[in-house]
């Protein structure tokens, strides 16, 4: 049995599911997990169909992209972006990176989702900010990434692309692109009534904020 044969069936679970949901298609998104110590991840692989795909086709690489054991492909294309979101966020521990429907209407025309609900601002930010557009796999895509982080949101959208979704878990990274699909689906239909938008107040926000910021905080000092 592999070292890390537990963590591999954990992430092919995960893109499984994301699949049943219909936010990955054919061998586009990905998912990673930061592996025990922090010093390697386990990822989906490139140009893999996910219906076939099996424990043994998820890479486990080094903060380096080095290989750390031998896997039936190449890792996902986008794996500098997920190493580098480890990097700047300590409170990660899980990346799933989709093309869900609603959120991706949102990746074309360039609009920002705002805090609609407690429940969802508090699991993954007031704001789902708009990550600039860059080429898939382009150091640009990686810097624009990086750029928008500092809000410590749980949910960001790449224009003309799809979504990332965070969490210390992958778990919590799944039911992170469900909340926000959620928040995406319902700001959609409310846009299309042509009446004003009511988000929530900003001294909710700002405690909805503190809340999340306050819990990874904790996750960060439970990983030293």
């Amino acid at each position: 049995m592999g070292k890390y044969n537990v963590q591999k069936k954990q992430v092919l679970d995960c893109i499984m599911a994301l699949v049943e949901q219909g936010f990955v298609q054919g061998t586009g998104g990905n998912v990673s997990l930061l592996l025990q110590g922090g010093s390697a991840v386990a990822v989906t692989p490139s140009q893999r169909e996910y219906a076939t795909m099996t424990p043994d086709d998820i890479c486990v690489v080094d903060l380096d992209l080095r290989p750390l054991e031998e896997a039936g492909a190449a890792p996902s294309m986008e794996t500098a972006m997920h190493l580098a979101i480890y990097r700047s966020r300590p409170d990660a521990g899980a990346i799933v990176h989709t093309h869900q429907i609603f959120a991706s209407v949102f990746s074309l025309i360039n609009e920002p989702i705002p805090a609609l609900f407690d429940e969802v601002a508090g699991a993954i930010g007031p704001k789902v900010e708009i990550v600039p557009y860059a080429l898939s796999g382009s150091k640009e895509l990686v810097d624009n990434v990086v750029s928008k982080l500092g809000n410590r949101a749980n949910c960001y959208i790449l224009q003309n692309h799809g979504a990332l979704s965070l969490g210390r878990d992958l778990d919590h990274a799944r039911r992170n692109a469900e909340l926000l699909e959620k928040a995406a689906q319902v700001y959609y239909y409310a846009l299309t009534t042509g009446r004003a938008v009511s988000v929530l107040p900003q001294e909710v926000q700002d405690l909805m904020s503190l809340i999340m910021a306050d819990r990874q905080d904790e996750e960060i000092k439970r990983r030293r």
